[in-house]
């Protein structure tokens, strides 16, 4: 192809030389043809070119634009986010807000109740002690209303002796009532009366003389009569030597003595009691290490009575008890030292003996102490109270006697005969299990009890 071109051109240059000028305006004609045929052609494929880079421009301008619209989502997600979180924010702020508040409203309410509570608590307070002040009146009131029946240690007295009464007096009253005169069978059947009330054979036929005199001198007639003679009889014989347990002076030492069963520990409980209301300092000794139980129990009174006990093991020497609770006594200050010792029979020498030895140790060991040796006896036993008292005297310096349950015997009598032939006054009597029913021994109202 390119040959004939070049062979092309070389010939049409030959024949343009050798041509005439007309011929040239033509082949120039030709040429300005093809010219314009070849810039049409360059148009044609500048205009392709064209489309071609306008293409390319088009989709240019696509990719930008997705370009530009997905940078505007992305800037319109970003901007949503943004306000999304803005709001987020703000209804945050707006809970917490709201939180803030609602925690002030409920400080607010919780004030409120605080301040109603306190109100309601002094208001209580108040209440209370309104109440208080009314109970201390009525308290008063009361007590005021039961002095006079409160007093009466005389009326627990007359109550303990219920039993005694109907053995006693109220059996002499049938007597006196079933006679229009005094004579030998009257005074015969009082005499009776007296015996089977456990006065005693002696103690009775003293009394039975001292009534026959009394009526032979004041010529009595009247049975009635001789009910007030013969009570005054009887006060007569109970008042000698009629003194109470004195525990003035400090220290005082009481020595328990009496057999097993009498109430000697219940008897100390209730003396510990007594002298520790009285603002005394006492102090208990379990010298009783023979019987089963008898520290243990003396050990229950000492704590029910919040005072202190000096205790050995069961079976321990009872002197070595008393010795240790002598030299605590004397350290600690103590005024009133009750001590126990084991229950012993009367009739079992070697026992006796060994309650000399506890005598003994006292004697050396506290002689500055005032002494008391009370000897226990229960008045149900009768006239083998009377020889118990006699046995235990022989032994030891007894000061006086205590004599329980009187509460349960309708044979009272007996103390007449424990106080007429021993001759040791009486200085304390159990009338009940109470504490008060533990009571000093008085003559008159003793008497007056029996007879009213």
């Amino acid at each position: 192809m390119f040959k004939k071109l070049f062979g092309f051109g070389k010939k049409k240059k030959e024949e343009i030389q050798e041509e005439p000028v007309e011929e040239l305006e033509v082949k120039e004609t030709e040429e300005d043809s093809q010219n314009v045929e070849d810039s049409k052609e360059e148009v044609k494929s500048d205009l392709e070119n064209d489309e071609d880079n306008s293409e390319y421009d088009s989709q240019k301008e696509r990719e930008e634009v997705e370009v530009l619209e997905e940078d505007e989502i992305e800037s319109n997600t970003t901007e949503e986010t943004k306000n999304e979180e803005a709001v987020s924010q703000e209804i945050l702020e707006e809970q917490i807000e709201a939180q803030e508040e609602a925690k002030e409203e409920i400080a607010e309410i919780e004030e409120i109740k605080a301040e109603d509570i306190e109100t309601q608590e002094k208001q209580d307070e108040i209440e209370e002690s309104e109440d208080t002040v009314e109970n201390q009146i009525d308290d008063e009131l009361e007590e005021e209303e039961e002095k006079p029946k409160k007093v009466s240690l005389f009326d627990r007295l007359k109550q303990g002796l219920t039993k005694a009464k109907q053995g006693i007096t109220d059996r002499i009253d049938e007597v006196l009532k079933a006679y229009t005169k005094v004579d030998e069978e009257l005074l015969e059947d009082l005499e009776e009366v007296l015996i089977t009330a456990d006065v005693g054979v002696n103690t009775t036929m003293d009394i039975i003389e001292k009534l026959e005199d009394v009526i032979r001198t004041k010529k009595i007639t009247d049975p009635q009569d001789v009910r007030e003679e013969l009570k005054l009889i009887i006060e007569d014989i109970l008042s000698k030597d009629d003194t109470k347990l004195d525990v003035s002076h400090s220290p005082t030492i009481i020595l328990m003595v009496g057999v097993n069963g009498v109430g000697k520990t219940t008897t100390i409980g209730k003396l510990a009691h007594r002298y520790k209301s009285e603002g005394k300092k006492v102090l208990l000794a379990a010298g009783d290490t023979f019987r089963a139980a008898a520290i243990d129990q003396l050990e229950v009174w000492a704590n029910r009575c919040n005072v202190d006990i000096i205790k050995h093991q069961e079976g321990a020497d009872p002197g070595a008890v008393i010795f240790d609770a002598i030299k605590a006594s004397k350290a600690r200050g103590v005024d009133v030292l009750i001590c126990d010792t084991a229950g012993r029979l009367h009739n079992k020498s070697n026992l006796m003996n060994e309650l000399g030895k506890v005598f003994k140790i006292v004697d050396r060991e506290y002689p500055e102490a005032k002494k008391e040796v009370l000897l226990v006896v229960d008045a149900t036993t009768g006239q083998n109270a009377v020889s118990q008292a006699k046995s235990f005297k022989e032994v030891c310096d007894i000061t006086g006697l205590a004599l329980t349950k009187l509460d349960g015997t309708a044979k009272g009598g007996v103390i007449l005969a424990v106080k007429s032939e021993v001759d040791v006054p009486v200085k304390l009597i159990g009338v009940g299990e109470k504490m008060e029913d533990l009571q000093d021994f008085d003559s008159k109202s003793f008497v007056d009890a029996l007879f009213s």
